[in-house]
């Protein structure tokens, strides 16, 4: 059965029909434009074999942003660093920011080389159970530009799904660029099969962020995408010496808190800012072993128990469901 988007108008095709945003019933309706341009699953064989591809990953998360320079990446890198504090954990970072790779940089991978095997291309492993890939890996030069239109994006992404060897990971955590453009709509249809347990939305406290944010939880309710949650990052600046609070993005209208009340999404924490966090992100270091005094150490903590539990409760759930078709079936 087709995605039937909140807010459908009657009669509606579902976001995966060929028909979507083309018919008689998606006239008017505020979806049409988004629907008609996601590419359509029908004949492309590649959904069936990432799904295969990536049947021992247990849960793939999207992190998104409406706006860039929100902390995007560090949000995802270091959410990544505190999921593989657990060595019985294997955890997976891809990186879709076809023309901005920061993740390498972050990871502290940079200049490494993707080696390719029997089994498809070898991630590369930042520590025994955090492994990762990033185009980034594949240019020449740490300068050169990836200048490519929308169709070699989504096949470069579609490559990443399909032929990267991730063998059974617990967490798939997916970095992407900002906006909801190319990158995004491949994702959502090449990772149909396999699942998506859902979106952390990153924004920073004032509306101009927030504006582009409102789009985004748009985005995923209209791709029928689940939101996890919503995180707000540089919420005020903590001192590393004085441990004086000071607000840097003023909130002048309620900050992503307020904005998660309003659409009913659920507000997972706000991160203070500390200068020492990007100077781990140049140099490629984890923030969580080298300044676990920083307030927003215990701040990260609490936001990935929630993610975590999201997670877990996730799966218990579809367990469940699948349970009770298996009985009824029986």
């Amino acid at each position: 059965m087709s995605n039937v988007p909140e807010n459908a108008p009657e009669h509606c095709p579902g976001t995966s029909s060929e028909s979507a945003g083309k018919v008689e019933a998606c006239v008017g309706c505020p979806n049409q434009a988004i629907c008609s341009s996601i590419p359509k699953l029908g004949p492309d064989k590649a959904v069936e074999e990432i799904r295969q591809k990536l049947s021992g990953v247990k849960h793939k998360i999207l992190i998104l942003s409406g706006k860039g320079g929100v902390g995007k990446s560090t949000f995802t890198a270091h959410l990544a660093h505190a999921l593989a504090m657990d060595e019985n954990r294997q955890i997976g970072v891809l990186d879709v920011d076809i023309c901005g790779p920061s993740m390498p940089r972050i990871m502290g991978a940079e200049g490494e080389t993707v080696h390719q095997s029997g089994s498809g291309w070898s991630p590369v492993y930042v520590r025994d159970n955090l492994s990762m890939m990033s185009v980034g890996f594949l240019l020449g030069s740490l300068d050169d530009a990836v200048i490519w239109r929308g169709a070699k994006k989504s096949g470069m992404i579609k490559q990443f799904l399909r032929d990267v060897d991730w063998d059974k990971l617990d967490y798939l955590l997916v970095d992407t660029p900002p906006g909801t453009s190319d990158e995004h709509l491949a994702l959502i249809q090449y990772l149909s099969g396999a699942g998506i347990d859902g979106a952390v939305i990153v924004t920073t406290p004032q509306e101009i962020a927030l504006c582009d944010v409102r789009k985004e939880i748009s985005f995923c309710r209209k791709t029928s995408l689940p939101i996890i949650g919503i995180v707000e990052n540089m919420s005020d600046f903590v001192c590393p010496k004085c441990h004086k609070s000071s607000i840097i993005f003023p909130p002048t209208t309620g900050g992503a808190i307020k904005m998660a009340e309003n659409l009913g999404e659920r507000f997972l924490g706000s991160l203070p800012l500390d200068p020492r966090i990007a100077q781990c992100c140049d140099e490629g270091k984890s923030f969580f072993e080298e300044v676990p005094d920083s307030p927003a150490v215990s701040v990260f903590k609490a936001i990935v128990e929630k993610v975590v539990n999201y997670c877990t409760g996730l799966a218990k759930h579809m367990e469940a469901d699948t349970g009770e078709s298996n009985m009824e079936v029986s």
